[in-house]
């Protein structure tokens, strides 16, 4: 412990009760001891131990409020370093450092933020949901302008202006990328931005761009992921895209051949079918989204194969060439033998992602990865080092833009304040925007049984849902698992057109222990997707098929 005091000449107090409202304001920052606020002089002593939390920051907590200002400072403070040191740096610059940032300008923390890579924004923003989202209902208005569920509609088809549609896309893009990133934090007055890269000197130091160096008292790795590219022969000289590069092509490819079908490969397919593009998914496992239990792979793959898409799983690729203006892969086959197959149009990869880690020089401060090279954190986004958090895609949690930006919130309040928050992700809801949509809460049956949960497991098949008989679409199911002993809804998957709109309910039961009793006997509107959840939960004890349309 390195103790300081310093005194402070506060403004803006009228009465003794101002004074202490700053008082029980400061004592809540970690790492100050003594407080002590005197309205008749104005003055404040306050006693704190700088290596958890600087004179900046305690300053900056008073100005913070709406009525007082600190005019000036007696005492021994860190001023002559404010330029180059902070209470905290993030580095990155995604959905997990913007929420961090925000939470830190809120507490009057000074804040470091820096960014190297994509722009400030981040995968989402930039490069991952908002433009594949935007082109994913883009391919679904083409599709659905040249097919229909009823008979007695007939499409006449549709006139796709490609390259139109990715400059909308990249406008939107701007656009948000200013709307919800830049412009919130532009008026923050304790935040400084700067883009370069990051590299750790020791576990309070960084250089960035091998120049200049910055301390702070505390640090949040929110680096994201990336695509993790497979060492494969010939792969570098034959050239490919990622979802960056393939989402910037304003000349709509002939075709493309998409290496992986997790839930990236399986939504560019879907999304660049739908705009005319000829797709084609190599899978070196046996199926599509392989996370996930068979009846959903199979409920993808016959859609797909429906809409023409060609879908290769077992094969795995072991050398790329380049003929012509062909790409030659030689691909294993699921009979252990050789074949070739040629694309002329442009190779995605979509195998996955990797942790932006490689270059932070994390090997200088000894901070602990696991073996695809994540940052190992706790449910509080503490590092094995007690003055550095990690959030984000950067870290061994769900992959996602929400847990990202919660992350990065309680990993703020949790390094300044005695706040103890952690993250639950048990009743986490997540989304495939394929079409249909795949969307979970929970447990599936195969976790169930991993962790020897007593539980069983009802499932409903669209066609027996009202709703979706008068759509005259009928693809997907409603999967609820239940915990045998407690009645309690454990998990839930859903495969159905719009069924990420209703996971949200279904991790809400889960969340608050709602039974599956409880699911049955509330009330849905009729001839709603909804509705198919009380069906399901009816279905654990009934046979759903022998029940009127309203039943209970």
């Amino acid at each position: 412990m390195k103790e300081e005091t310093i005194k402070v000449e506060i403004t803006g107090m009228t009465c003794d009760h101002c004074a202490n409202r700053i008082e029980k304001l400061v004592k809540t920052l970690e790492g100050v001891a003594e407080v002590d606020v005197h309205y008749p002089s104005g003055n404040g002593e306050i006693s704190f131990d700088s290596e958890k939390i600087s004179t900046n920051g305690i300053v900056n907590a008073i100005n913070g409020t709406k009525n007082y200002r600190v005019k000036s400072i007696i005492g021994s403070g860190d001023n002559s370093t404010a330029n180059t040191h902070y209470d905290l740096i993030i580095i990155g610059g995604g959905s997990a450092a913007f929420s961090a940032a925000i939470k830190a300008e809120s507490l009057g923390i000074s804040t470091l933020m820096v960014n190297g890579g994509l722009d400030f924004g981040g995968t989402c923003v930039n490069v991952g949901c908002v433009p594949s989202k935007n082109l994913i209902r883009a391919g679904e208005t083409a599709y659905h302008a040249t097919h229909s569920n009823f008979k007695s509609i007939k499409p006449k088809g549709v006139d796709i202006d490609f390259a139109q549609l990715i400059k909308d896309k990249k406008q939107l893009v701007a656009t948000l990328q200013k709307m919800k990133y830049m412009d919130v934090v532009s008026d923050f007055q304790h935040l400084k931005m700067m883009s370069g890269w990051a590299e750790f000197v020791d576990n309070k130091t960084i250089i960035v761009d091998g120049k200049q160096k910055y301390t702070a008292l505390k640090f949040i790795i929110a680096t994201g992921a990336t695509t993790n590219i497979p060492n494969i022969e010939g792969l570098n000289e034959v050239g490919y895209l990622t979802n960056i590069s393939l989402f910037e092509l304003e000349e709509k490819p002939e075709s493309i051949t998409i290496m992986g079908a997790g839930y990236i490969g399986l939504e560019i397919a879907m999304a660049y079918n739908r705009l005319g593009v000829k797709v084609r998914i190599i899978e070196f496992t046996d199926r599509v989204l392989r996370t996930q239990t068979p009846d959903i792979s199979d409920a993808l793959e016959t859609q797909m194969k429906k809409e023409g898409i060609e879908i290769l799983p077992n094969f795995r690729a072991i050398k790329f060439e380049r003929k012509g203006n062909d790409t030659v892969i030689h691909c294993k086959c699921p009979d252990g033998s050789v074949t070739k197959i040629i694309e002329k149009g442009k190779m995605v990869i979509a195998s996955g992602t990797k942790p932006n880690t490689q270059k932070l020089g994390l090997q200088n401060i000894g901070l602990l990865l696991d073996k695809s090279g994540h940052v190992l954190v706790n449910e509080k986004m503490e590092t094995n080092l007690s003055n550095i958090y990690a959030v984000g895609d950067a870290t061994n949690t769900p992959a996602f833009v929400y847990t990202a930006a919660f992350e990065g919130k309680i990993a703020v309040e949790n390094a300044f304040s005695s706040a103890n928050n952690k993250a639950d992700y048990s009743s986490l809801p997540w989304v495939v925007f394929t079409d249909p949509q795949v969307a979970g809460a929970g447990l599936d049956e195969v976790q169930a049984a991993a962790q020897k949960i007593p539980f069983e497991v009802s499932k409903i098949e669209l066609k027996d849902v009202p709703r979706a008989i008068a759509a005259n679409d009928t693809r997907g199911f409603i999967k609820l698992i239940r915990n045998t002993e407690t009645d309690k809804l454990i998990g839930a998957r859903v495969v159905a057109p719009e069924g990420g709109e209703l996971i949200q309910q279904l991790s809400m039961a889960i969340k608050y222990g709602i039974t599956v009793k409880e699911l049955a006997e509330s009330f849905y509107p009729y001839l709603t997707l909804g509705e198919g959840i009380k069906l399901a939960a009816i279905t654990f004890g009934k046979d759903v098929s022998k029940l009127s349309c309203c039943a209970s």
